[in-house]
């Protein structure tokens, strides 16, 4: 008997889908935004959207709370267009290219997330998120990992 795409058989179950954005790179997020959309209806799954920023001044946000602001609104987005639950989660770090693994890292741990949705690289274009962030955390954590090619 065949299955759709989101009527997934067995006995994995998702409850809490952590899934790490860059704002910068919204347009290419497509792909897995649409996964998300359908594996958190299939489980009826929580969506936390986590975004890594500096304190300091930066293209999205001139400040941490309009960085949250704009992570916030986002979320709302997804979240209505998608039909799913889901919170934003800001981090703020020193120095995010420096530690946006560990960050990620221990921010699937205190989210207790059972699986992480991450768009990867897109090629040619070189930014602190899409690098090579993904495959570090598929081999260090725990939970189970999606990694979706980005679109162009």
């Amino acid at each position: 008997m065949a299955h759709s795409p989101i009527d997934i058989p067995g006995e994995v179950m998702f409850s809490t889908i952590m899934v790490p954005v860059d704002l910068r790179h919204e347009a290419h997020l497509g792909p897995s935004l649409d996964l998300v959309g359908h594996l958190a209806k299939a489980y009826e799954a929580k969506v936390i959207f986590v975004g890594v920023s500096l304190s300091a001044p930066t293209e999205i946000a001139h400040n941490p709370k309009e960085f949250k602001a704009k992570l916030a609104y986002f979320t709302r987005d997804q979240s209505r267009h998608y039909g799913f639950e889901a919170e934003s989660h800001p981090v703020f770090s020193v120095d995010p290219a420096a530690d946006l693994n560990r960050k990620l890292l221990d921010t699937i741990d205190e989210l207790s997330a059972d699986l992480v949705i991450m768009a990867t690289h897109i090629p040619n274009v070189s930014d602190y998120l899409f690098a090579n962030h993904g495959s570090y955390i598929a081999t260090h954590c725990k939970t189970s990992v999606c990694l979706v090619r980005a679109t162009e």
